[in-house]
């Protein structure tokens, strides 16, 4: 049974995590950006030492493709993530993916179809929206004149800041057809580490509702006027927020909410807020249970601007629904894990990835390992050495089962 070399994939995996570092040391590297820029020269020029054909879209996502003329007229396995991130999530996968192709370019494996790696623009979704752009392009569900338009956080265009960094490329997006999609990925969660299980083979990916929430009260003075006289626009979000806990906490569902961004005018001490604008992020694996907590949201903000005598507006940020992964390769990633001695769980993925935009064009699936204290998004960020090795080497077995 061959391996990976885990001493290459580990010194690529630090290498590019120590790319965008800022003065206390936090990894920076939006898309599009400067450091994003000093992180894509760095795997390109990894893809180039291992002698693959590389290819960028108009989007900036990038290619890495092993095929020979053989198998060139085939449908390529392709391997992806993102390294818009930090050390571990996202570029993880991406480097397990090219560490993969290299194992099997100098072992005897001859696969009777293009392997491929992607590192995909803009996951993150922090300086530009939406969130998974770039295989949400690949995959046709958004046009790229649309994403290329994008006004980030900081006023900048996103096609110009990709001509800016060197990475618009020529290549129209979605022009690799995979025959299938596999990624690696730490599981920003706690349970793999909570329940020992060193493996995680994802079955499905939660159903995601973004909106973002206005209120508009009355601003008045906070000592002179009466409780039962206000239209307290910061009351009346507090109760939204309240209601989401409540009904959740109540369920025996895996529903889960969160409110994650608050703002309130005119934001003084002793003024009742006359506005309130916040963000809703719900998730369900199951689309009729999440059209039901949407519909239960809707009908309660309906109530509240009744009695709390206030106007509510509600913007839809976001919509995706849950994704069932291909069952054939979630037992192949079982099978792997069992015949390398090591534990599996079949899991549901809480937060979004490329792979949610890439089942819709190919049969998809995710390998997870365990996140330090379920921690990401974060200087905290930890997975060990021997876990990632781990999981790179089950993405080897699966690969090349999907590849023969």
């Amino acid at each position: 049974m061959i391996a990976i070399d885990a001493q290459r994939l580990l010194g690529h995996i630090h290498e590019l995590g120590a790319v965008g570092r800022d003065s206390e040391g936090r990894l920076i590297r939006l898309a599009a950006s400067d450091t994003d820029k000093q992180g894509r020269d760095l795997f390109v020029g990894w893809l180039r030492q291992a002698g693959l054909d590389i290819a960028v879209d108009r989007v900036g996502n990038i290619f890495g493709i092993w095929q020979s003329l053989e198998n060139a007229g085939q449908a390529p396995l392709l391997i992806g993530s993102h390294i818009d991130a930090g050390i571990y999530d996202g570029c993880y996968g991406v480097l397990a993916g090219l560490e993969v192709i290299e194992t099997l370019k100098a072992s005897v494996f001859s696969p009777s179809r293009p392997i491929a790696v992607a590192a995909f623009t803009n996951e993150e979704g922090v300086r530009y929206t939406p969130d998974m752009m770039g295989s949400l392009v690949h995959a046709g569900g958004i046009d790229a004149e649309t994403v290329l338009a994008a006004v980030g956080t900081d006023g900048r265009v996103l096609g110009q800041e990709l001509a800016r960094i060197g990475y618009a490329g020529d290549r129209e997006p979605g022009f690799l057809k995979p025959h299938a999609y596999l990624e690696l990925h730490i599981e920003q969660g706690p349970v793999l580490e909570r329940e020992g299980v060193p493996i995680g083979a994802v079955e499905n990916l939660q159903g995601i509702s973004w909106q973002r929430v206005t209120i508009d009260g009355v601003a008045n003075h906070a000592g002179t006027t009466p409780m039962s006289m206000r239209s307290d626009a910061g009351h009346a979000a507090v109760r939204v927020i309240t209601f989401l806990l409540d009904r959740v906490q109540a369920s025996n569902a895996p529903t889960v909410a969160t409110v994650g961004t608050i703002r309130f005018e005119p934001n003084a001490i002793n003024v009742i807020p006359s506005r309130a604008v916040f963000t809703i992020d719900l998730r369900d694996p199951d689309e009729q249970r999440l059209q039901a907590e949407e519909a239960a949201l809707a009908a309660y903000l309906e109530q509240l601007a009744l009695t709390e005598k206030v106007t509510v507006s509600v913007e839809q940020l976001a919509r995706f629904e849950p994704v069932i992964f291909d069952i054939s390769i979630v037992e192949r990633i079982e099978t792997a894990a069992k015949d390398r001695g090591l534990g599996v769980k079949r899991m549901t993925s809480g937060a979004g990835h490329d792979s949610q935009m890439m089942a819709r064009i190919a049969p998809a699936a995710m390998i997870f390992v365990p996140s330090a204290g379920g921690i990401s998004h974060s200087p905290h960020e930890h997975t060990g050495d021997a876990e990632l090795v781990a999981g790179a080497n089950i993405l080897l077995d699966v690969a090349a089962q999907l590849a023969k």
